[in-house]
C-alpha cells in the first residue's frame, strides 16, 4: 500500500514544501523510477527515512557500492532505461568510482546520488568528508554538487536528462546532509532544460550522408562495423540496422557493446572483431575498400594498428558524439548523429537512386568472405574426458538458447563467451566493455534480473573475477533474485592467461590463485543452491538443473580461457 507521501501531488509541495528525502523521491518518481541499488550511511539517512515510508520504489541493499553501481548498469544495459545508485559520502563515494568511469567507458546511462557532509563542513576535512565532485569528474559526464534545497529537484531532473542525452553516460549528484535536511520547493522535471553543452546534433548533415551513399555504391569490398551507438539507439535502430544491411548486402562485425544488433543467425553476420574475433571478420576489415563503422569509436582492441588495413581503404564514420569523430583512425566522412536517424535517411538515400548498385558487384568479396568463414577461427582442444571451457559454454548455450537469456561476463570470460554464443538480439549481452572490471558480472546480473524477473539471467565468470564481488550472491538471496552463476575455474586471471601472461611452468607467477575456495559449498553457506561438476557426464543435468531451480546457482569446473586465431 502506497503511503500518504508518496502519493503527494506537486500542487501540495507549493503550499506545503517538502523535505529533500521527500524532494529526492519524488524526483525519482518523475522520472519514472521504480528500483534502486543502494548502501545507506549517516550522509543519506534522510533519503532512507523516506524510502522506508514508501512502497513505490523498490530499494535493493548491496553489500558493497560497487555492486550497487554495477547493478545499477545490469539494469540499464538490459532494459535501455536509467540505472539509480544510492551512496553515502566519503568511502560511500570512492568505492563507486570503478562502476561510474566503467560506466562511461560503455556508454552506460546511471545517475549516482550521493551524500555529503555539510555545507559548512566542506573543505575541513570533516568525518568521512572527499572532494566528490573533484575526485568523479573525469569519471563521469556530469557532476554537480547542490548548495541550496531549492536547486535540489532541478538538479535531480537535470542528472536524468544528461544521462540519457546523446551519449548516453553516469551522472552523478552531491548532496550535503544539511540540504537533506531542510524543506523547500518542488519544481516538476517540465521546468528543468536540458544542459546546452549536452543537446547533440539532430539535424543529420544530409550532404555527408549522400556522399557515404555515393561511396558505398562504387565500393567493391564494403565491411559494415556496428558498435554500443546502435544498440543505445534503441528499437527502431535495430530494425533499421538490418533493413540497412539486408538492402545494401554488406557483411557486418561488431564490437562487444553491438552485440544482438544484427542477428547472429543472420546471413551477413561475420561475428566479433578485434584480436580476439573471427578470422572472417578481421580479414574484412582488413581488405575491405570501405569500412561503416556506426556507433563503434574504432578504438585500439579492433585498431590497433591503422596501417594493416588495405591502402585502399575509405572509413565511414557515425557517432552520436563528435568527439569520437576522427579520435583514433581519420576518416573519410564523419557524420554525427543518432544511428536510428543515419540510418534510416541511408536507406532512403539508396532507395532514391536512379542507378540502384548491382548486387553482383560484390560476389566475388562474398566468395573471398565465404573462404574465410570456412576457416577455423577458434581452436578447440581434444574432447576426451576434460572439462574445457570450450565444451561447457557450447553445452550452456545449447541447452539455454531457447530461453533467450541475458549473460553477464567481465575480463577473462567475456571473450570465450562472446566467440561461442550467438545473440540474436541487443541486451542479451552484458559485458564491461571498456574499463574491463573484474567482478562485473555478478552484480550486473543482479541489476538484470531484478529488472527482467522473469528471465534466465546468467552470469558467466572465473574464479579470480566472481572473488572481487561474490559478496552479491547475498544480496541477490535477499531479494530473491535467482541468478545463476557459472564460475569456469582457472587458478589464474583469465584475461592474464588469455593474453599469454601467466606461465603454464611448474615455475608460476604471482597471478596464480595458491587458494581457491570450494565455491558449491561456499554458495550453500549463503544460502544458494551450489554443484561441482566434474565429468562431462554430469554437465547437461546440472545445467537443465541449473534452469529449473527457482534459487542462484553456482557451478565450477576446471578450465582455461579460450584464446582466439585472428
Amino acid at each position: 500500500m502506497t503511503s500518504d507521501k508518496a502519493s503527494r501531488s506537486f500542487e501540495d509541495s507549493l503550499s506545503n514544501p517538502m523535505n529533500g528525502g521527500e524532494i529526492v523521491l519524488q524526483a525519482l518518481r518523475d522520472n519514472a523510477v521504480e528500483h534502486i541499488f543502494g548502501y545507506p550511511g549517516a550522509a543519506v539517512l534522510p533519503i532512507y527515512d523516506e524510502i522506508f515510508q514508501q512502497d513505490d520504489i523498490k530499494h535493493y541493499l548491496v553489500r558493497h557500492e560497487q555492486g550497487a553501481g554495477h547493478a545499477a548498469q545490469g539494469y540499464a544495459r538490459s532494459t535501455g532505461k536509467v540505472g539509480v545508485m544510492l551512496v553515502t559520502s566519503g568511502p560511500g563515494v570512492t568505492n563507486a568510482i570503478t562502476p561510474l568511469q566503467d560506466a562511461l567507458a560503455d556508454s552506460t546511462p546511471i545517475v549516482c546520488l550521493c551524500g555529503q557532509v555539510p555545507t559548512t563542513l566542506i573543505g575541513t576535512d570533516a568525518f568521512q568528508e572527499c572532494d566528490t565532485v573533484g575526485i568523479t569528474r573525469p569519471c563521469t559526464k556530469y557532476n554537480i554538487l547542490v548548495n541550496h534545497i531549492d536547486d535540489l529537484a532541478k538538479s535531480i531532473h537535470l542528472a536524468f536528462k544528461v544521462a540519457t542525452s546523446g551519449r548516453p553516460g553516469p551522472v552523478l549528484v552531491d548532496m550535503p546532509k544539511d540540504v537533506l535536511f531542510a524543506s523547500g520547493e518542488y519544481v516538476l522535471p517540465d521546468a528543468v532544460p536540458s544542459h546546452a553543452h549536452y543537446r547533440p546534433a539532430v539535424q543529420d548533415d544530409h550532404n555527408a550522408i549522400r556522399s557515404a551513399v555515393a561511396l558505398m555504391t562504387k565500393a567493391r569490398r564494403p565491411a559494415l562495423y556496428i558498435g554500443g551507438g546502435v544498440t543505445n539507439a534503441g528499437p527502431e535502430a535495430w530494425r533499421l540496422l538490418r533493413t540497412f544491411a539486408e538492402l545494401t548486402n554488406v557483411p557486418v562485425t561488431s564490437t562487444l557493446m553491438g552485440f544482438g544488433a544484427y542477428p547472429a543467425s543472420g546471413s551477413n553476420w561475420l561475428q566479433m572483431a578485434g584480436e580476439p574475433g573471427s578470422h572472417a571478420a578481421n580479414r574484412a576489415i582488413r581488405d575491405c575498400d570501405l569500412l561503416i563503422a556506426v556507433g563503434a569509436r574504432l578504438d585500439g582492441l579492433i585498431t590497433q594498428d591503422p596501417d594493416v588495413r588495405s591502402p585502399c581503404s575509405r572509413t565511414i564514420q557515425v557517432d552520436i558524439d563528435a568527439a569520437a569523430i576522427n579520435k583514433r583512425v581519420p576518416v573519410d566522412i564523419g557524420i554525427q548523429g543518432n544511428a536510428s536517424h543515419v540510418l534510416a535517411e541511408m536507406i532512403q538515400t539508396w532507395n532514391s537512386l536512379s542507378d540502384v548498385p548491382d548486387r553482383s558487384r560484390l560476389q566475388n568479396w562474398w566468395a573471398q568472405i565465404d573462404g574465410w568463414r570456412a576457416q577455423k577461427s577458434y581452436p578447440r582442444e581434444p574432447v576426451g574426458e576434460a572439462i574445457t571451457p570450450q565444451h561447457v559454454l557450447e553445452r550452456l548455450h545449447a541447452l539455454t538458447k531457447m530461453y533467450d537469456p541475458i549473460v553477464t561476463a567481465e575480463m577473462g570470460q567475456q571473450i570465450s563467451v562472446a566467440q561461442i554464443f550467438g545473440f540474436e538480439r541487443p541486451n542479451r549481452f552484458i559485458t564491461s566493455g571498456g574499463l574491463a572490471t573484474m567482478g562485473f558480472g555478478l552484480p550486473a546480473a543482479l541489476g538484470a534480473q531484478i529488472a527482467n524477473p522473469g528471465r534466465l539471467v546468467i552470469a558467466v565468470t572465473g574464479d579470480a573475477s566472481v572473488q572481487t564481488t561474490i559478496k552479491e550472491l547475498s544480496s541477490a538471496i535477499q531479494h530473491q533474485a535467482p541468478i545463476k552463476i557459472f564460475i569456469l575455474r582457472g587458478e589464474h586471471p583469465g584475461g592474464l592467461r588469455g593474453a599469454g601472461q601467466v606461465s603454464d611452468r611448474k615455475n608460476r607467477t604471482h597471478a596464480y590463485w595458491a587458494s581457491v575456495p570450494d565455491f558449491a559449498e561456499l554458495a550453500k553457506a549463503y544460502g544458494a543452491l551450489g554443484l561441482r561438476c566434474e565429468k562431462r557426464s554430469e554437465l547437461d543435468p546440472m545445467i537443465e538443473e541449473m534452469i529449473e531451480s527457482g534459487r542462484s546457482f553456482v557451478d565450477t569446473r576446471p578450465g582455461s580461457v579460450i584464446r582466439a586465431i585472428s
